[in-house]
């Protein structure tokens, strides 16, 4: 039989111990700060046919409150740069089970059905949805007045979650949010869908100010600074211009 010495005995007996082992260093099992409410939005990107973009916007233009009878719309856009013959729009849900409910609903609304799914759907090549939650520091805003563009940035980072690489993005989205290079509206971080991919959504009075304080954001070195910083936990990068559909709640 094997005979433990009596100091292992002892080392033994204070791990088991509560006061030791509040003094030991603990494994963190979170990636980062987490969710303290259930209210998720999903993002849905369709590709529209060519020949059928205006087609379908007007469409979707005349019958989206079918849709919005049954959860509340965020935001509607249509891609301008960055992707062609796309559209963007952000639905809010408190709970999965709400979602789940909703989508029986649609599934059981005739005229849902027939006037909108029937006729938009050979209108579209594809499809994508993600489900993502408001960063912790962030909170959705509206923007100063109606009119205006939308830029959307997506970073895919790199494996490791918030705890590896959510400083460093907090400090780039800050670093143009607080002097003003743009209005964010919100920030977002993927739960289903690609994982490690954040998103920020950017408001600007045009296309040509937006063009203006990107120059002039790249001559900020504290700017440039949390930018650097933040490459270096980047895989790749998608940058989306988007106007504001005319049903669209955010405009």
């Amino acid at each position: 039989m094997l005979k433990l010495r009596s100091s292992c005995v002892r080392s033994a007996a204070a791990l088991l111990s509560p006061a030791a082992a509040a003094a030991q260093p603990r494994a963190r099992l979170s990636t980062g700060s987490q969710q303290q409410h259930s209210t998720f939005y999903e993002f849905r990107t369709y590709c529209i046919r060519p020949d059928q973009n205006a087609a379908f916007l007007k469409l979707t233009n005349e019958q989206i409150h079918l849709r919005t009878a049954h959860s509340e719309l965020i935001g509607y856009w249509s891609v301008e740069y960055g992707s062609l013959n796309q559209v963007f729009h952000i639905w809010k849900y408190d709970s999965y089970s709400k979602r789940a409910a909703v989508r029986a609903a649609l599934a059981q609304d005739p005229s849902w059905l027939s006037n909108y799914i029937s006729k938009a759907m050979p209108m579209l090549t594809s499809q994508y949805n993600e489900v993502t939650y408001l960063v912790p520091w962030s909170h959705l805003k509206k923007p100063p007045q109606d009119g205006g563009v939308y830029e959307l940035i997506t970073l895919q980072m790199r494996p490791g979650g918030p705890a590896v690489w959510g400083e460093a993005f907090h400090a780039a989205v800050s670093a143009r949010d607080a002097p003003g290079y743009g209005k964010l509206v919100g920030a977002f971080h993927n739960e289903f869908g690609p994982l490690n991919r954040v998103h920020s959504l950017w408001w600007f009075e045009s296309a040509d100010r937006r063009a203006e304080l990107r120059r002039k954001s790249h001559t900020d070195p504290r700017v440039v600074a949390a930018v650097r910083n933040s490459v270096n936990y980047l895989d790749h990068q998608e940058n989306k211009l988007m106007f504001p559909c005319s049903f669209s709640p955010l405009k």
